[in-house]
């Protein structure tokens, strides 16, 4: 035997009567879910206050803050980039190179073109700072000490 069921225009019959059944309870079903949840049922249905701001807050629109002429110095990071950032802000200004390790040795790699970097150094800077690249770092001259020569390369120090 072979049921065929088409859709009708409208509710179907059942459903009808048991939106009916539930809008003629309403209140006992409500009154049950508060027993049930001890009032949070109904707590949840009412509108919410907006929080109220306590205190001034001032909003002031407009540009952004005044930006203090940058001071920037070198810093030769954990994970051996050699960057140029600013002493307020804390961000990076520049990324100059980074310290490699070549054949056992630490060596600085600066950030040309050549050295395969896709963001490389201005020009001005990698001239300034070509008879650095490949500079070995060893017990006498450690990470501290090409950061300063590379600040005082580029005027920094």
């Amino acid at each position: 035997m072979v049921e065929i069921i088409s859709k009708r225009d409208g509710p179907r019959r059942e459903d009808a009567q048991v939106k009916r059944l539930i809008e003629q309870n309403r209140s006992t079903i409500v009154r049950l879910a508060d027993q049930i949840s001890g009032g949070g049922y109904s707590a949840s249905r009412k509108p919410r206050q907006q929080p109220k701001a306590e205190g001034l807050i001032i909003h002031v629109g407009g540009g952004a803050a005044s930006v203090a002429e940058a001071k920037p110095s070198i810093q030769v990071t954990m994970n051996g980039r050699v960057i140029s950032k600013d002493r307020n802000t804390g961000r990076q200004l520049h990324h100059i190179g980074d310290i490699r390790d070549r054949g056992g040795d630490q060596v600085f790699v600066l950030a040309t073109k050549q050295n395969g970097f896709f963001s490389p150094v201005d020009e001005t800077i990698a001239e300034a700072l070509a008879d650095m690249d490949g500079s070995r770092l060893a017990a006498t001259y450690t990470e501290e000490q090409l950061a300063f020569d590379i600040g005082a390369k580029l005027g920094i120090n």
